[in-house]
């Protein structure tokens, strides 16, 4: 029910926008948040926002990502500059169904982000 998309390749120090867009039902006053998984490595929290809107991002992300929200839109995004080829990875975005993680969140398809020259 999640639709991830703006994933892509990009030159070292570019910038990309990731969307996550969701029906109301599971959006509206939920924490969500951005995990991705670079190549044979484990996934990884990214970006977490809570529906009031506090942010929590990754220390190796912290300054160069934006995790935020358009609760009109139901979309959450996650604004990416100055990327390394570390930041290079499927990127997942997910609701709480709950207040805490559990099996029954939602998660979105994925979408490759590649940083190369």
């Amino acid at each position: 029910q999640l639709q991830a998309s703006g994933g892509g390749k990009v030159q070292p120090g570019g910038s990309l926008r990731l969307s996550c867009a969701a029906p109301r039902s599971i959006f509206s006053g939920k924490t969500m948040g951005w995990y991705r998984q670079p190549p044979g490595k484990q996934r990884e929290l990214v970006a977490r926002i809570t529906g009031d809107g506090s942010t929590l991002l990754r220390d190796s992300v912290e300054g160069r990502f934006t995790v935020s929200r358009d609760n009109a839109k139901n979309t959450m995004y996650l604004q990416m500059n100055n990327l390394s080829p570390e930041d290079t990875a499927v990127y997942f975005c997910y609701i709480l169904r709950g207040a805490f993680p559990s099996n029954g969140d939602y998660w979105g398809q994925g979408t490759l982000v590649t940083v190369s020259s």
